[in-house]
């Protein structure tokens, strides 16, 4: 494919993506990848790490090195896939110091957005964030952003301020998963822990929740968010030219902080009022982290996941920070404290205003109208400087609860929801409970195929609703699932018996499910995740604190000459689909057991160019037999079929895989 013309951009349409062809278009793709967090070569969580040269490291060769695109990009064009979700990160771009691009990296970037197109692979850029940074416990923001807000990251393990693998992973004990020191997807936890929630409180809210805290002059919001665009327009300015580059996804995964919650309020259940999802480890208060970060020890209540019981509950209390380490570095102070939210006394934390992060001005705030929404209006007029026909990808706060009041009602015109979905229950315990299940979030069982798909799509379905308000097209920008279940079990069986596809039969029935509901709904959507660099051993996976939901592995190679080799569930993912329809979509269905897939579209015979539709030769390995009343078939080579609407109307297309040796 290399060589080939890139495609041309896309715009909104009620809804739905159209190229210039006036063409309806689903994007089906993959984020591109999991280790772009980090910086290369060795930036990998299972290497240790105290983060002393965070200003000095390099992202240039993530994802892959230049010299392998054409294996990677080729791959995923032969599996069928039209559209990146291509990682970068501030870190990335300005690592050395506010107002200091690493310019080699973005001409590597853009280098490598450009070679994306020649594939004929759409590209939209995401600024990736995980709990703030690698320096507290997942990526994104540089490192030199907590020292401006006054924060020494040397502290913040001691203190309870963040949980971060290099600091309780013991890389001198041999077993490669420590649940003791490090349980798996603990990350998360990050999220209710002082350094997140002082970050993203400034980040959104400094103006109005410290409103005296400066930097440079410019009050500390303004000073993060103007340097955060600003690495945004330095990497915009070079892609404004590269018409398949279809747009940014401005922030991965935003995060209120504390914006909107009370100042002593533990979160340990779901409410009416208090949505959130509870996540396992420490349930701290605001002021229980404000207070520990200035060094004062706290008992603080214990969460955890139990399936028998539907959720995560209370298990006990622990003493957090007992030797009174405070994080804030020397001559710096708490911020909010300054603000008179809170003040200690004695050896006790004594709240001022209960509601000092739920309202000012009188009334009480919204993080999403407030904040949020504001944000992404900021953005999108920072990037549409450089190109005004960007989409821009907006994502609400995942751990908001409810959708509907996460994601914003105003935003700017041609905005994608590109909110992400999960079977969290299959991405805490690594292990797709089936055919009876949980829904951990939702405390609801599963029992039959039926009931998960039902789930799954009504999942979906809350997220397309929740930007209807706002008049977005949707695409999921993140969903997948762990390759490691059950311990890795598809691995050594994939040892034993190199190349069998059934050794990932239970990652194909969940990638099944997933990709039925999606097709059901007609949505586009990009899978998480490629990893170029990723490994089967369970210390590293991905590369990032023992995540591994990549669909590729070089461990999974048996062959590599073949293209399909190092595929994880290829079956799953790799499926019939319109990659664009003359006209507009209706509806489509896929059975990988029968070899059948079904399209009815509304046709418009006026539209210059033809429907183009996806055919993995791997669920048609003898050919198909096709039915197009009213089409021409232009082209049926290859993967690739093209069919020339003769008729408007409701058109169908019905393809049926051939019995061995009748190949047509």
């Amino acid at each position: 494919m290399l060589g080939s013309c890139p495609p041309g951009p896309l715009h909104i349409e009620a809804g739905r993506f159209l190229d210039t062809s006036g063409r309806e278009v689903l994007l089906r793709g993959v984020n591109l990848g999991g280790d772009c967090k980090l910086p290369y070569p060795n930036g990998g969580t299972h290497v240790p790490s105290r983060f002393t040269d965070h200003r000095s490291v390099s992202f240039i060769g993530r994802p892959f090195p230049l010299g392998e695109a054409d294996e990677h990009f080729g791959r995923l064009r032969h599996w069928g896939f039209n559209c990146l979700r291509l990682l970068t990160s501030w870190e990335a771009i300005e690592h050395a110091g506010p107002g200091q691009y690493d310019t080699a990296y973005l001409d590597y970037f853009t280098e490598l957005c450009a070679r994306a197109g020649h594939f004929g692979l759409y590209v939209y850029v995401d600024f990736h964030q995980d709990v703030w940074s690698r320096l507290t416990g997942g990526d994104g923001a540089p490192g030199w952003t907590l020292a401006a807000v006054g924060l020494d990251h040397t502290r913040l393990a001691a203190a309870g301020a963040a949980f971060v693998m290099q600091h309780e992973y013991d890389y001198a004990d041999p077993r490669p998963r420590q649940p003791d020191n490090y349980p798996q997807m603990s990350w998360p936890s990050n999220y209710g822990l002082a350094a997140n929630g002082i970050l993203w409180t400034l980040f959104f809210g400094g103006r109005d929740f410290a409103p005296q805290f400066t930097i440079e002059g410019r009050n500390v919001q303004d000073y993060l968010q103007q340097h955060f665009f600003g690495a945004q327009a330095a990497l915009a300015g070079r892609l404004a030219g590269l018409g398949h580059v279809i747009g940014f996804d401005l922030l991965n995964e935003p995060n209120a902080g504390w914006i909107g919650r009370p100042l002593s309020h533990r979160h340990t259940a779901a409410t009416a009022e208090d949505p959130r999802p509870v996540l396992p480890g420490p349930a701290w208060s605001p002021l229980d982290c404000l207070a520990a970060g200035s060094g004062l020890p706290r008992a603080v209540p214990m969460m955890a996941i139990s399936v028998l019981r539907r959720g995560v509950v209370t298990t006990g209390t622990r003493q957090m920070n007992p030797e009174g380490v405070s994080i804030w570095r020397d001559g710096a102070a708490d911020p909010f404290a300054a603000a008179g939210a809170w003040r200690r006394n004695g050896a006790e934390a004594e709240a001022l205003q209960e509601d000092y992060f739920r309202q000012r001005h009188g009334r009480q705030v919204d993080f999403t109208e407030d904040y949020l929404a504001p944000f992404y209006a900021a953005g999108a007029a920072n990037l549409r400087r450089h190109n005004p026909d960007w989409l821009i990808f907006a994502e609400p706060d995942l751990l908001a609860g409810d959708p509907a009041r996460a994601f914003p009602r105003h935003l700017p015109a041609a905005t994608v929801n590109a909110g992400h979905c999960y079977d969290i229950t299959t991405l805490l315990l690594k292990r797709h409970l089936y055919p009876l299940g949980v829904d951990l979030e939702r405390g609801r069982l599963l029992a039959g195929r039926q009931a998960h798909l039902a789930n799954y799509r009504e999942r979906l379905q809350e997220i397309v609703a929740a930007g209807r308000p706002a008049g977005c097209a949707t695409l999921i920008g993140e969903f997948g699932l762990p390759f490691d279940l059950a311990g890795g079990r598809a691995y050594r069986d994939d040892a034993r018996h190199p190349g069998d596809a059934r050794v990932w039969r239970r990652h194909v029935r969940a990638l099944e499910i997933c990709y039925e509901a999606l097709d059901d709904l007609l949505l586009s959507a990009t899978q998480w995740n490629y990893t170029a660099s990723n490994r089967n051993d369970p210390a590293i996976g991905d590369g990032w604190n023992q995540e591994d939901l990549s669909i590729f592995s070089r461990d999974q190679q048996h062959d590599p000459t073949d293209p399909d080799s190092g595929g994880r569930a290829v079956d799953g993912f790799v499926r019939p689909y319109p990659r664009a329809v003359q006209g507009r979509l209706a509806g489509m269905h896929f059975d990988r057991r029968r070899g059948e897939f079904t399209l009815a579209f509304d046709a418009d015979p006026a539209l210059p160019a033809p429907s183009e539709i996806h055919v993995p030769a791997r669920h048609f390995p003898h050919g198909y037999s096709l039915e197009a009343p009213g089409q021409e078939a232009l082209r049926a080579d290859g993967q690739c079929l093209q069919l020339r609407a003769l008729q408007a109307g409701r058109l169908q297309v019905v393809l049926r895989r051939r019995p061995r040796g009748r190949a047509g």
